[in-house]
């Protein structure tokens, strides 16, 4: 937001009009109108941060001619967990704003399960000063679910305190539906307290009059449909959609179906989770953009998706588009991968892929570091004595969170169920890491076609508790003490050593390292886990850390045992006695 005095107004008036030089003049342009959805040529008059007009104006104190490329307002992130790309806020910055997104919305429900309220206050406060807009909406379920281990509780009285912070929106998705639709007394407290403000959605599989219970209560977005048929539903209901495209998640092309001319308006992109590697190798809301573009969407309207809509859902005034009195924040391309310049406030601040600005500030980091306090864990934890001729698996699928509730047969070795290689049916288990309550839950998982070896990581959705696979016990325990050592972060092991790994010393979560070198560090980690341990799906380390969300259906595993989602209740290994 803008704030200018009356004599500000006036000059900005005299130099819209002509009469008066304005600060910088992109000329020779073909801008995108996302207003009537068009293409025009012109020049771009900006004075004090703002876009004064649009027309044949000639000077300016600085002229920029931009040689026929596209000139669009810069994208807007509906969504997203900063914490996903590894990344403490100013480095997630630097990776982004290069690929044209100037503004985010981020739920820091990541770090508030693992740190509270100071880890909420930490992400805020490193996200001043920088050339971005970050904003944030109150993680609404810290946990996640009574069926895990947090390392806080977040209540409603505790969210109200940020409720008047200027970069606070409203509530975060509220993935607790079943908490809500059983009229759980801390969720309505938190609805409650927000219905005055944006309440985000997070409700995959909900229909029916479960649906209109769930909006009426004043949810509004939703960025969980995978299918056309269920966003047309919660369209023809209200709803706001974010279309997805994450790292494991990617919904874009899915849901293309839903977009036209009665449902455009309402219609947003998000990412929810990018890991590194892709942001650098793939790019942000800029690669989503060139998803709609290449399946046939006009390039107005795919950019619409990314400015105006968002800038409309969360009341952003002045912001989302190339028109008089609006923000100067602006993209210019010729190619949507590849960003040649991004203006913020009419500063330029990224150029040719380069971002031209550090962070200037103290992080304050204390309340989120040292997260990590788990009790010393032993083979007797790992353990799975044999108490059936069945056994529950957890069945993944590609290019999603969703599971299967596989029933197989287990390999047993001296009256202990071990993991089956040839039938990829391996040992997973989930160890609590905030208050060293000693509780472990130990599964098996059907797809991750690990052959020796294992893996760990201390970023396990939602509660962050360290997660591990393996095909033996040895190696996971030695995989789970280097997370430990390293304070989180993630750890391959084979044959009782340590194969590589990454530090993420910032909750567990995050790193202040470039993303540029953190994705190094990951690509270098997927050659080890394919190629020594044997691993076939494509981002193993993303894969494993949804395996412990116990609220996307259909079998996940906590710290406290096997959930089943869908009825939300712990189911035992043994399908039978």
């Amino acid at each position: 937001m803008h704030n200018f005095t009356q004599e500000d107004l006036a000059e900005i008036i005299d130099v819209a009009r002509g009469t008066k030089e304005g600060d910088l003049l992109l000329t020779n342009g073909k801008i995108i109108n996302v207003f009537n959805e068009s293409v025009e040529t012109g020049n771009i008059l900006i004075h004090k941060g703002i876009i004064v007009g649009i027309g044949p104006y000639e000077k300016a104190k600085k002229v920029i001619n931009v040689n026929k490329s596209y000139i669009s307002p810069s994208f807007t992130d509906a969504h997203l967990h900063i914490e996903s790309t590894m990344s403490i806020p100013p480095e997630f910055a630097r990776a982004v704003v290069p690929l044209g997104t100037t503004t985010a919305v981020a739920d820091p429900h990541e770090i508030a399960n693992v740190a509270g309220i100071p880890g909420i206050q930490f992400m805020i406060n490193s996200t001043k000063n920088l050339p971005m807009d970050i904003y944030f909406m109150l993680s609404s379920c810290v946990p996640a679910t009574p069926l895990e281990s947090s390392g806080a509780h977040l209540y409603a009285e505790d969210l109200a305190i940020f409720k008047n912070d200027s970069k606070v929106l409203g509530l975060a998705e509220m993935m607790n539906y079943p908490g809500l639709l059983a009229k759980d007394p801390e969720v309505l407290a938190k609805i409650a307290i927000s219905r005055d403000r944006i309440i985000d959605g997070h409700s995959p599989g909900l229909t029916g009059k479960d649906l209109n219970a769930y909006l009426a209560s004043g949810v509004m977005a939703d960025h969980e449909c995978t299918t056309p048929e269920e966003a047309k539903e919660k369209l023809s209901k209200g709803m706001w959609i974010m279309m997805r495209e994450g790292s494991l998640t990617r919904d874009v092309q899915r849901l293309i179906p839903i977009l036209n001319e009665h449902t455009k308006h309402r219609i947003l992109l998000c990412t929810d989770d990018k890991h590194p590697e892709d942001l650098v190798h793939e790019g942000h809301i800029n690669f989503a953009i060139s998803l709609l573009i290449k399946n046939k969407v006009p390039l107005p309207l795919a950019i619409r998706l990314a400015t105006l809509n968002p800038a409309s859902f969360f009341g952003f005034k002045r912001s989302g588009g190339i028109a008089p009195g609006y923000s100067a924040d602006i993209v210019v391309f010729k190619n949507i991968l590849k960003i040649e310049k991004v203006f913020k406030n009419g500063k330029l601040v990224a150029e040719s892929g380069k971002p031209l600005f550090e962070f200037k500030g103290p992080l304050h980091d204390d309340a989120v570091k040292n997260t990590i306090n788990i009790r010393p864990v032993t083979f007797n934890d790992l353990k799975v004595p044999v108490k059936g001729n069945k056994i529950r698996v957890i069945g993944i699928h590609p290019d999603t969170v969703f599971t299967s509730d596989l029933h197989c047969t287990p390999s047993i070795k001296n009256e202990l169920v071990i993991s089956d290689i040839k039938k990829d049916v391996i040992k997973i288990a989930v160890i609590e890491r905030h208050k060293a309550t000693g509780n472990v839950g130990v599964g098996f998982i059907n797809g991750l076609g690990l052959k020796s070896g294992a893996f760990a990581t201390s970023v396990s959705h939602d509660s962050h508790n360290i997660i591990v696979t393996g095909t033996n016990d040895k190696d996971m325990l030695l995989a789970v003490a280097q997370v430990e050592a390293m304070g989180g972060g993630i750890a391959v092991t084979k044959k009782g050593k340590v194969l590589g790994s990454l530090a993420l010393p910032y909750g567990g979560l995050m790193t202040n390292r470039s993303i540029n070198e953190t994705s190094k560090i990951l690509i270098k980690l997927h050659k080890i886990v394919k190629k020594e341990n044997g691993t076939a799906v494509p981002d193993p380390f993303m894969t494993l850390a949804f395996m412990s969300l116990a609220v996307i259906p259909k079998l996940k595993i906590t710290d406290k045992g096997l959930v089943d989602v869908d009825k939300f209740a712990f189911v035992p290994l043994f399908v039978r006695a």
